[in-house]
């Protein structure tokens, strides 16, 4: 397929112009071809037109747990350790794959419908999550969530050896399977051994949650006498590219070793605000040149999957942490959810930045809508105004995904129906 989305306003997050106003995309295949005026000689099949519309890179959610939409409101108000031990592992422990198959399918439609073309997922059952992934376009990682337990260290390893032989560079090269140790305090250092041992086995990247909580930091000082941060680099993790996800409570010395090692934290600011682990340092990363990435955790701990919302939060909260208004300006914010991102899940090449000969996954916004009239300043407006519910159009791949807020590669209404009577049942076990 040949497309070209004409007179478009573009904000291609290359670092270069922040803006370019009245310009024409072509995309041929699953690339983007051409960005400029309008081309006699570049035939296409389909026109979109742009009017009123912003075009941008499709968002990259680089922390997420996706099945457990079929958990959102169901334990809330609560400390992360309790909300975790007596409320969401006694359930999750309930779950089939056809639980996971259907709530991985409604947040991908939630993902979908607030622009988010990427996603980092650590859960069970990730067959399933690949399966969603073929059948919806999109493009994701799959990380089986590895929970140090007795008798079963090996299975578990397995698993994601099988899950890397089955689903790594499928979906037209849309998929790709990471190692995920859960954290340190559910993984001894020697399981930790392990796991690092398979990554590189399979020549693949970590995803691991990362001193999220004050307790978690307290206790590995108790345990080891350093951070976590410091505990998984003394193993020799950071050997091997990481997603860090939360990195809340860290310190001058922790975010020197994630400089130093390439590592990527996940910025998570919903979640973290309504677990009250506390607020990330993200002004003070980035300042050392840490390569910060956004997501939005699991929908039973945000409780959504819309990354605009994460966008504001990164770009607004930080602000008053810091009582400094510049901290952590509109642009970081939207880099911390496209090129940042892209660069934390080892995409960048392909993705994350609206550029000539990269893959073509950009979502148009609509900016015909009362709240993002007067148009002073786009930047300000996709970070500070925009709704997840703008996104107009998403394109994967050069394929259409959804057009005029209609999904074309999934059934919406059959998905929302099996989502609900797949909840109550887990619920009801």
């Amino acid at each position: 397929m040949s497309l070209l989305i004409k007179n478009i306003t573009l904000v291609p997050m290359t670092g270069k112009e922040e803006v370019v106003e009245k310009t024409n995309i072509y995309i041929e295949g699953d690339k983007i071809i051409y960005i400029g005026e309008l081309r006699e000689d570049i035939k296409v099949t389909k026109t979109i037109d742009g009017q009123n519309k912003v075009a941008m890179p499709g968002l990259i959610n680089a922390h997420t747990h996706i099945g457990m939409s079929l958990l959102r409101n169901y334990a809330d108000d609560l400390p992360l350790h309790e909300w975790l031990t007596k409320k969401i592992w006694p359930i999750e422990a309930k779950l089939t794959a056809e639980d996971v198959y259907w709530g991985s399918l409604l947040s991908m439609v939630e993902m979908i419908q607030s622009g988010t073309t990427t996603f980092c997922d650590m859960y069970f059952f990730m067959d399933q999550v690949g399966k969603g992934l073929e059948e919806s376009g999109i493009r994701g990682i799959l990380t089986r969530g590895i929970i140090e337990e007795s008798g079963k260290e090996k299975e578990k390893l397995d698993d994601t050896r099988e899950l890397y032989k089955n689903w790594h560079g499928k979906g037209e090269g849309r998929i790709k399977v990471m190692v995920a140790p859960h954290a340190p305090y559910t993984c001894s250092p020697a399981y930790l051994e392990d796991v690092m041992d398979l990554a590189h086995e399979l020549d693949t990247g970590i995803h691991i949650h990362l001193s999220e909580t004050k307790k978690e930091v307290e206790d590995s000082y108790k345990t080891y006498g350093k951070s976590p941060i410091k505990h998984v680099y003394d193993l020799g993790l950071f050997k091997l590219p990481t997603i860090a996800a939360h990195c809340v409570h860290v310190d001058e010395s922790d975010i020197k070793i994630l400089r130093e090692n390439n590592v990527s934290p996940v910025n998570n600011p919903s979640s973290n605000l309504k677990l009250a682990s506390g607020f990330a340092p993200i002004d003070e990363m980035l300042k050392f040149g840490v390569n910060v990435s956004l997501g939005t955790d699991g929908s039973s701990s945000n409780n959504n999957l819309n990354m605009f919302e994460e966008i504001h939060l990164a770009s607004i909260v930080n602000k008053a942490v810091n009582m400094d208004a510049v901290s952590v300006p509109a642009i970081t914010a939207l880099k911390m959810a496209t090129i940042n991102g892209a660069k934390a899940l080892l995409w960048n090449k392909e993705i994350g930045s609206i550029e000539i000969g990269k893959k073509a996954d950009v979502i148009l916004i609509d900016m015909d809508k009362s709240h993002l009239y007067p148009r002073h300043n786009i930047i300000s407006s996709l970070a500070y105004s925009v709704q997840g519910s703008d996104v107009d159009t998403v394109i994967v791949d050069g394929k259409i995904i959804m057009e005029k807020r209609e999904i074309k590669t999934l059934d919406v209404e059959k998905i929302m129906y099996n989502a609900e009577k797949a909840a109550k049942d887990l619920v009801g076990r």
